[in-house]
């Protein structure tokens, strides 16, 4: 028999002990509003614990057995799964993605004894015990009573366990194989001569078959860019709920807007475990908006109905009272605390103190009104896309955010989560797309996109497949999507909720042999029917309307009942793009769209992310071809890496690494080149207003279109997505149809500063360092707008002794002798270019600084760069495979060209001591080095 054991988690003690933190534990974490929450309970409303709600953490002392017994794990702490209880993080390392898959194949269950004192909770009416996420297909039971089924991870289930607790309890959730219980469903309705598909993913994904059979995350059975670990475990709190009457489950709040007064619709969704209606009195704290709490006793002589257990009430501010709430980058993100006590009881005539009939909760909420504009346009056909926020249109610019973790219950680490979203914020995105193959992230996560201004596009969870339309598959995807629009809904962050990713498109153009009419009904009935029906739940007259899917023609789609035959069409609403046979370079490739919620090129982490995710014994071009997800395997980066730079033969020794330095280059120019011409469509006919590449971050060590690697580390996408998504950049993409180069100014602040504005254009020459020729103009800046500045003939620039071969441009904007943005215009590939010369680079490692700041050491450094000649998009990496003490780091630019003789690049990281670094801690690369200089 195996036995492994369990570090205790610290965080489970509070979760254990303290019903206060009730509301910000639910997903296993203690959300950033703790802190408000304590002062409410101890200092607002100091009334006896003994007439509130209790609530007991079941988070520790879990044991964990396969089918068989012949596997046993104790100390197993909540949240948890199979593969981390047995193996850690293990299953991203190496091949254990296949070697260790057999743990998906087996059934599991944890078990946990429990003590309660009965005597003390014989006159509590109703002993809930509430499962906040349980992943997937699992039986539950108490004293070998079963309480019920579970089928959807992203479900709360609750049960009334009364008539079956114990002073002694043995509670045992048996999960079963997701790929079993997957393939179970599907061989049922095959049956019944019913086919979902896609049935098996690509064989290049060395994935599992049917993910849409199951309610659960879709990307744990593969995906193009993650591995298959087919998750089982408790991945959210489980909790013993004890009270008389009934308990606060959700807050929404939604904002309206006069010329006076701030309208705040308000909804208490409540949970009652009786069929029984009953009374309640509501009391409202808004700490900074209102002097005394607000009573609402519209129920303590009309009954509230158990069957719509719901208080609704309105409350309004004044205008001069409040402070609004912008996206990152328009203004501050103002929070307000809110509080609500729920009072209930069943008998008209009151209850006594004794009894648990006390029910709190805390939210922030931010004041701002949002608009999804789909009006007919002006100019050509089709209707606009764009949002407006607090009455201004604003460019949505970011990216897609799948999970954190291939293992949901490591979805929780408030350190990822942090360093991701803070890492988009400085990039200066102001809206993510969470997309629908993953989960609906933690209430930390959404928390923190509100204090950092990111906007949330909401997918619902279903993506890439058809889905079955059977009535216990619809019944719980009705409970999936109330529970969680309830939760979600008030926050400031979430902008709209779409229902699917790509399933329409899927439809229109065939991907799974659909044509079937039946595959439209029942994509009608699930999405329509269903989802949009039960988000209604959350609706608000000054709430955008869901998204039938992404990609789709919006409004637009009602005309063709939400299945169109182009689903793509750029005139209306949004759209996904790729085409890896193209030149990505290139501008001319792109569409134009109201809308690009979806695009993007892959690319390869660093070599020392590699090696810190192998075994010894692993070939390195083995685990990446095995990783390689793409159907068309290495060859949609090698194409696009070959049209621009002179990349190694596979048998030369240094062939990975410039494959991937090369990748990450031709990724980062590439989403670069599309985000600049999205962005520079804004005030022509085409007005696109939105710009969301593929993808933010990634699930392991593989290659993908992420910008941030697994561990955290930037690759050259992210640091360049500080530039070309700043709030004021230069534009100059080449035309390929009247051979010039388009300068476009954008500016996305809504004042701006014109005096002292000017654009020089820099020409240089590839053997020597600084201009040969430089030329300026006067310019200007459009607030909240693009300024097309000046259309300028390549030939015009290219002529003498400046040819495509020996000389590039670097345009840069200036305010008096001030660089606010630059870009550089490349003529032609570094293939074909000539007089490049060896750089002599050299980087002195200077100027140590480190201080101690909450718990942890931060490091900073000095890099200084010195060259001869111009250096091309320098590479700097910090090597990271043999240390234990750093985990990721962070670069004030990274991939850059050095056209000057000097400069300097900050280093900075976090550890545990003050580390010393030496110049062989620090890789250096440039194109140079693999051209015949």
């Amino acid at each position: 028999m195996w036995e492994f054991h369990t570090n205790v988690n610290k965080m489970s003690r509070l979760m254990d002990n303290s019903f206060a933190l009730s509301k910000f534990i639910i997903d296993g974490r203690i959300s950033g509003a703790v802190v408000f929450t304590l002062f409410v309970v101890l200092c607002v409303t100091p009334q006896a614990l003994s007439d509130s709600v209790n609530v007991v953490y079941l988070n520790r002392n879990w044991s964990l057995r396969n089918q068989n017994g012949s596997i046993y794990i104790k100390d197993v702490i909540i949240p948890s799964g199979v593969y981390s209880s047995m193996y850690g993080e293990n299953v991203l390392d190496s091949w254990n993605d296949v070697n260790l898959r057999w743990i998906a194949y087996d059934n599991w269950t944890y078990t946990n004894e429990f003590s309660v004192n009965t005597t003390e909770l014989k006159n509590i009416r109703f002993k809930n015990l509430t499962l906040y996420g349980i992943d997937t297909v699992a039986e539950v039971r108490l004293n070998h009573y079963l309480l019920g089924r579970t089928d959807n991870m992203f479900v709360r289930y609750s049960f009334e366990i009364s008539k079956y607790l114990k002073e002694e309890n043995l509670l045992e959730i048996e999960i079963l194989s997701p790929v079993h219980a997957a393939l179970q469903k599907a061989n049922e309705l095959m049956a019944q001569g019913i086919e979902v598909p896609p049935n098996c993913p690509n064989p290049r994904y060395h994935g599992e078959c049917h993910m849409n059979m199951l309610r659960k995350m879709q990307a744990s059975f593969s995906w193009d860019w993650g591995l298959a670990a087919p998750s089982m475990g408790i991945w959210k709190t489980v909790a013993l709920e004890y009270y008389d009457v009934a308990l606060i489950r959700e807050v929404d709040v939604a904002m309206t807007k006069n010329d006076t007064h701030w309208n705040m619709d308000v909804r208490v969704f409540i949970d009652s475990a009786g069929h029984h209606d009953f009374y309640a009195e509501l009391t409202f704290y808004a700490v900074e908006l209102l002097k005394n709490p607000l009573i609402i006793n519209d129920y303590t002589k009309v009954p509230i109905s158990y069957k719509a257990p719901v208080i609704m009430f309105q409350v309004a501010f004044p205008i001069n009272k409040v402070t609004l709430w912008w996206p990152n980058g328009h203004g501050e993100q103002k929070l307000y605390p809110l509080h609500f006590s729920l009072k209930a009881w069943w008998d008209a005539s009151g209850t006594s103190l004794r009894n648990r009939v006390t029910s709190k909760k805390s939210i922030r909420v931010g004041f701002r009104t949002i608009e999804l504009v789909e009006d007919a346009v002006s100019e050509g056909t089709g209707n606009s896309f764009f949002f407006r926020v607090n009455g201004k249109e604003i460019f949505m610019k970011g990216s897609n955010y799948i999970p954190s973790h291939i293992l949901p219950e490591y979805s929780f680490d408030a350190l990822r989560i942090g360093h991701l979203l803070n890492s988009a914020k400085e990039a200066h995105h102001n809206m993510i797309r969470v997309w629908g193959g993953g989960i609906y992230e933690s209430d930390y996560f959404y928390d923190l996109a509100d204090a950092s201004g990111i906007l949330i596009w909401q997918d619902m969870m279903f993506a890439c497949a058809m889905y079955p339309t059977t009535d216990s598959f619809l019944a719980s995807v009705r409970k999936e999507v109330v529970q969680n629009a309830q939760r979600l809904s008030h926050h400031a962050s979430v902008a709209i909720f779409a229902t699917n990713n790509e399933n329409e498109v899927a439809i229109a153009q065939n991907w799974y042999g659909t044509m079937e009419e039946r595959y439209k009904t029942e994509y009608r009935e699930l999405y329509l029917a269903t989802v949009v029906h039960e988000l209604k739940v959350v609706g608000h007259n000054d709430r955008p309307n869901p998204l039938v899917s992404s990609p789709s023609n919006g409004k637009e789609s009602a005309k063709d009942n939400y299945i169109s035959e182009n689903p793509q069409d750029p005139n209306y609403g949004d759209v996904h793009f790729y085409d890896v046979f193209k030149d990505g370079w290139n501008p001319s490739i792109y569409p134009r769209p109201r809308f690009a919620s979806e695009y993007g090129f892959q690319s390869i982490p660093s070599l020392t992310a590699w090696r810190r995710s192998m075994y010894d014994n692993d070939s390195l071009s083995d685990l990446i071809e095995h990783r390689q997800h793409h159907p068309l395997g290495m060859l949609a980066i090698t194409t696009l890496v070959r049209q621009h730079f002179p990349l190694p033969l596979p048998e030369d020794d240094n062939y990975l690494e410039g494959l991937a330095y090369f990748s990450q280059l031709t990724q980062a120019m590439a989403t670069k080149v599309e985000t600049e011409f999205y962005r520079s469509l804004r005030n022509t006919e085409h007005r696109t207003m939105g710009a969301l590449y593929w993808q933010l971050n990634d699930v392991w060590v593989a290659p993908s279109w992420s910008a941030i690697d697994f561990y955290g580390n930037f690759k050259l996408l992210h640091y360049w997505s500080k530039e070309f998504l700043a709030p004021i950049a230069i534009v100059a993409l080449p035309d390929s149809r009247t051979n010039s180069i388009n300068v476009s100014l954008i500016c996305d602040d809504f004042k701006v500063e014109t005096e002292g504005l000017y654009v020089s254009m820099h020409i240089y020459k590839w053997s020597q360092l600084y201009p040969k020729d430089t030329k300026t103009w006067p310019a200007t800046l459009v607030p909240n707008g693009v300024h097309y500045d000046k259309v300028i003939p390549i030939d015009g620039i290219m002529n003498g002794e400046f040819t495509k071969q020996n000389s590039f441009v670097e345009f840069v904007l200036h305010r008096y002798n001030q660089i606010m943005a630059h870009t550089f215009y490349f003529p032609t590939t570094f293939n074909n270019v000539q007089a490049i010369k060896d750089p002599e680079l050299d980087l002195e490692v200077r100027n140590t600084y480190c201080r101690t700041a909450a718990n942890v050491k931060l490091n900073s450094f000095s890099l200084a760069l010195t060259t001869k000649y111009p250096a091309i998009f320098v590479y700097i990496e910090l090597l990271l495979e043999s240390r234990n003490d750093i985990k990721n780091y962070k670069l004030s630019k990274n991939g850059f060209m050095l056209t000057s003789g000097s400069c300097v690049v900050h280093l900075e990281f976090e550890s545990s001591k003050c580390v010393k670094l030496k110049r062989s801690d620090l890789n250096v690369l440039t194109v140079n080095q693999f051209l015949k200089v």
